[in-house]
């Protein structure tokens, strides 16, 4: 069973965030609680409630809107603390990718050794080091 993120499935459904915490809250759609508390709509939801056809025809979103060339999938290794930023390791394919986010975002989504990821490489923030 796939789950979305409340505002992925808003944007699929076509409706605000807070309207899809109303219509959970109201029982109008179904909910997963994550082992942190925050909820996830099941895909088949938003289908029931767009119908079939539109989740055929829908425009690809999220991870699905990026070029498979651009996007890799890892592991995280290790997750290093320095003041408001972290560096996160992500093993893909036996290479590591080293990346510096926020504090808040590595804590966000819950990232730790062991957790799965998508890489995301957009050419302006690739530096070439000599090897």
């Amino acid at each position: 069973m796939e789950l979305l993120r409340l505002q992925v499935a808003a944007e699929m459904v076509g409706v605000s965030y807070p309207t899809i915490k109303q219509w959970i809250y109201a029982g109008k759609i179904h909910s997963v609680k994550t082992a942190g508390g925050h909820h996830r709509i099941p895909r088949s939801e938003v289908e029931r409630l767009t119908g079939a056809d539109h989740a055929k025809s829908r425009k690809p979103i999220g991870l699905e809107a990026i070029s498979g060339r651009n996007k890799l999938l890892g592991k995280v290794t290790e997750v290093r603390y320095e003041g408001l930023l972290a560096q996160i390791t992500i093993d893909v394919g036996g290479q590591e990718i080293t990346s510096i986010i926020t504090s808040d975002a590595t804590r966000s989504l819950g990232l730790k050794r062991g957790v799965t990821v998508h890489a995301l490489v957009k050419a302006t923030e690739v530096m070439v080091i000599r090897g």
